[in-house]
């Protein structure tokens, strides 16, 4: 279970951070505004729907080894509810209104909490290593 936990895990760390830095980059620097913002929006909530299915089966499976990195992932699966139920939904609003502020000041969240999220999950790797 150990091996399964952290390839998990991992997976959660790298698809977060291959998202984050990776494809959301490429895709607003690479295409049109017009077409970029779209398919963002068209992608984030399928990216929250993987992060959610991560943390909490790595939470599932890390409640006999290690509740803390258990409450961890719990931590991760619940702010990824309020980003994809709550935050994604203000930030589109904004969006579409053309509220600059409020968008930036929310999409600073958004950023804000993924990073949280993503070094949570580096956090957890590091204790099922041993370090």
């Amino acid at each position: 279970m150990d091996s399964l936990t952290l390839l998990v895990t991992a997976l959660l760390f790298g698809g977060m951070t291959f998202y984050s830095f990776g494809f959301a980059t490429f895709v607003v620097n690479a295409l049109p505004a017009k077409t970029a913002g779209p398919l963002i929006r068209q992608a984030f909530p399928i990216f929250y729907l993987f992060v959610l299915a991560c943390s909490l089966t790595a939470a599932f499976l890390l409640i006999p080894q290690d509740r803390q990195a258990a409450g961890i992932m719990i931590g991760i699966a619940l702010s990824t509810v309020y980003a994809r139920q709550s935050l994604m939904p203000a930030i589109n609003t904004a969006t579409e209104s053309g509220q600059t502020t409020r968008f930036k000041w929310l999409h600073g969240l958004s950023i804000a909490i993924t990073l949280a999220q993503i070094v949570a999950a580096a956090v957890v790797i590091l204790r099922l290593a041993g370090g």
